[in-house]
């Protein structure tokens, strides 16, 4: 591991702090960079992510893909965690917090609202950032992708109806080029430029090549982290200054969402004998969030200044740093399972 990887957590810590600096101190800067947006989408994070994610897709083969359902227990329980668990845990901790135990600190309907912002969120799962997370952990790039890839046709047909019906309404506006627009920038752009890439790569002769060049990827990769880091923090700078004590009451239950989707999923990856690499992306498909769906539906719903926007800005805001140290724990607890997954690679 190179300096960037091995202190990894160390720069994410001191991306947030700069973050918060600069949005207190520039905040026409980082409102600007804000409005750089379609379907809710802001483009200078998605270029970010895209850099991020460009490194493992150049990884993928194709060819591999196709033997996926030699082992479906891995997808099977990905899409039993994000659609048949997540949505109603998430649920049941937002009532239980802003109804019962946080009830003196909040008046009802903020608590209402935040309770929905939280829903949205547990309805969304990830899309992006699972490729980040899973090349963190060393998992097989090439069954990543199909998880990702059959969520992604899963949440098209189920997020409205579990959204509505978890939030009790039956109108729920769903932005679908928010949806596509990001499908498209996070998984089919970088999806076909890195299988072009590879392509090229493996036609030279050399069989080094694509090696080299996904090492001389990785720090960029790592950058575009940081650097994705900075502006979120630097977008909420102002209101996590003013808000100090909403926005703490809202990341408690969304902590305990995280670590307890992650630690279900990871002891049932273990139960059934899944491979490490396997195992890694399908535990962290369901704790982390997609939150640009979750964002553009709260401000449709409900407004750009409702506790709901808040709530799903306070998901993005912990996302990072929770998911870094998942990661961590991932890869401590690599030696507690047995072998690699093989079956696409035959």
């Amino acid at each position: 591991m190179g300096i960037f990887e091995r202190y990894l957590s160390v720069w994410v810590g001191l991306s947030i702090i700069a973050g918060i600096v600069l949005g207190n101190i520039a905040p026409n800067l980082f409102g600007q960079i804000a409005r750089l947006e379609y379907a809710h989408v802001n483009l200078v994070v998605a270029v970010l992510i895209w850099v991020m994610i460009y490194p493992m897709m150049v990884q993928i083969d194709f060819t591999a893909i196709r033997n996926v359902g030699r082992n479906p227990q891995g997808l099977l329980l990905t899409l039993a965690i994000n659609w048949l668990i997540k949505p109603f845990s998430m649920a049941a901790l937002g009532w239980l917090f802003f109804k019962v135990l946080f009830v003196q600190w909040v008046d009802p309907q903020s608590a209402t609202e935040y309770i929905a912002g939280m829903i949205l969120l547990g309805t969304a799962p990830c899309t992006a950032m699972v490729f980040v997370w899973s090349q963190l952990t060393k998992g097989d790039p090439n069954y990543t992708l199909v998880q990702v890839s059959v969520n992604d046709i899963v949440m098209v047909f189920a997020f409205v109806p579990i959204a509505a019906f978890l939030l009790g309404v039956s109108d729920i506006h769903v932005p679908w080029e928010t949806l596509l627009l990001s499908v498209i920038l996070y998984v089919v752009l970088p999806l076909a430029i890195g299988a072009l890439t590879r392509r090229r790569l493996e036609g030279s002769g050399n069989g080094h090549r694509l090696d080299t060049f996904v090492s001389w990827l990785k720090p960029w990769a790592v950058v575009g982290l940081l650097a994705t880091v900075v502006l979120l923090f630097g977008f909420q700078a102002e209101t996590i200054i003013s808000q100090p004590l909403i926005i703490g009451l809202i990341a408690i239950p969304l902590l305990i969402q995280t670590y307890g989707i992650f630690l279900l999923t990871y002891a049932a990856a273990k139960y059934m004998k899944l491979p490490h690499d396997i195992a890694a992306p399908a535990s962290l498909i369901g704790t982390s969030n997609f939150f640009e769906l979750a964002v553009a539906v709260a401000i449709s719903l409900f407004g750009l200044g409702s506790g709901a926007a808040l709530a799903t800005v306070v998901g993005v805001l912990v996302e990072v740093p929770v998911m870094l140290s998942l990661v961590a724990i991932v890869n401590r607890t690599r030696h507690l399972f047995t072998g690699q997954f093989r079956g696409l690679h035959e």
